[in-house]
């Protein structure tokens, strides 16, 4: 793996003649710094990009491998090639290995909530099968994969229960029983429940809601994963502090997952992060079809600093910060929620370059800002 010394942190890699400050040392001590994989990058397709992430990462979530649809596609036949492949690489490189997700209304397949004459199950069926793939995933990589997304998206930005499949037909208990589960397959693993907006007042008092019902039935929640799925003027970073303030006082340390910075205009009111959203292309939505103009990126570069000034400054609070892909190519945000867009979203460009704001934040943490 390689490992950039403190003191020569800001020489420590070169990447097509540009020299980069190593993310992971630069953050050491304060909280890990992490990133999503793709599946060229877990296969190794993708030779720059893990030459990058060996490089600036300390943590690893797989983005999609790791998910319902993917791991088991037919009731009974498990497919781990690739999450197998990517828990190896997370080893190799001695790397805190995360898994996203257990339990989530979204890229479930449609067989997990139906019987053979595709009827809906009983809740009984649904709380069996809930177990059965918990239990199956979480045993295999016991000891291994250090900290999971038991539950994912399950609180509506009001506060209120999302009304999955697994709410409808368990009802609110069924979060109760994935971290059971969970945590009965591997007793040492961290468990995290991980959702989006978390920076909006009626979810952050849901969620909290939640967390102390939890707590009071004696359920084992080590974090709260607040997806940093922003834009340049939303959220507002002090309403994202209250909610890092809120989850730490209710008793669970805090996540940034999934942390990426949209530059493109938004189609809709609320759209937030549901995968579900979508709309069609249009010209106007999509303003940076061949580069970024110099003031779009120099607003990137100050959004960037001035939420890492405020994990810093929580530094206490949270345990790890993920960005939810390695380079702009890379990103979801190309395609949701317009398909064929062109964003600029994360820390490192189209070409594996580094953006000056990376140097930036790096010696902002050097110097305990």
């Amino acid at each position: 793996m390689f490992s950039c010394s403190i003191a020569v942190l800001f020489a420590s890699y070169t990447v097509n003649n540009m020299k980069a400050p190593c993310l992971k040392d630069a953050f050491k001590n304060k909280f890990y710094i992490g990133v999503a994989l793709n599946s060229r990058q877990i296969w190794a397709r993708d030779t720059a990009a893990l030459k990058l992430i060996k490089t600036h990462f300390n943590s690893i979530v797989a983005e999609n491998c790791m998910k319902i649809g993917s791991l088991q596609p037919k009731e009974g036949q498990f497919q781990f090639k690739e999450a197998d492949e990517f828990v190896a690489f997370g080893e190799k490189n001695k790397m805190f290995i995360i898994g996203h997700t257990l339990v989530w209304h979204a890229q479930a397949p449609s067989w997990f909530f139906k019987d053979d004459n595709g009827n809906e199950v009983s809740r009984e069926v649904l709380i069996q099968r809930m177990k059965t793939h918990i239990t199956t995933v979480v045993s295999r990589y016991k000891g291994r994969v250090k900290g999971w997304d038991v539950v994912n998206e399950a609180i509506m930005d009001d506060g209120s229960w999302r009304k999955s499949k697994f709410y409808n037909i368990i009802g609110e208990d069924f979060i109760r029983l994935a971290f059971e589960f969970a945590h009965a397959a591997d007793p040492e693993a961290e468990l995290y429940y991980n959702d989006f907006s978390m920076s909006q007042e009626g979810k952050r008092k849901g969620v909290v809601a939640m967390l102390q019902k939890l707590k009071a039935q004696g359920v084992k929640v080590t974090s709260v994963g607040m997806q940093g799925h922003l834009g340049l003027d939303y959220p507002k970073a002090e309403e994202f502090e209250k909610s890092i303030v809120a989850f730490y006082a209710a008793g669970v340390n805090v996540q940034v997952t999934e942390l990426d910075i949209t530059v493109l205009p938004s189609p809709g009111q609320n759209v937030g992060a549901d995968v579900a959203q979508n709309y069609a292309y249009k010209k106007e939505m999509n303003p940076y079809p061949d580069n970024l103009p110099e003031p779009v990126a120099l607003r990137l570069e100050n959004r960037y600093i001035e939420f890492f000034k405020l994990f810093l400054k929580h530094q206490e609070k949270i345990s790890r910060v993920t960005l939810w892909g390695l380079t702009d190519g890379d990103s979801w945000r190309n395609n949701w929620p317009v398909f064929g867009r062109k964003d600029y979203p994360l820390l490192f460009d189209r070409a594996y370059q580094p953006k000056p704001v990376v140097q930036k934040i790096a010696e902002m943490s050097m110097r305990g800002l």
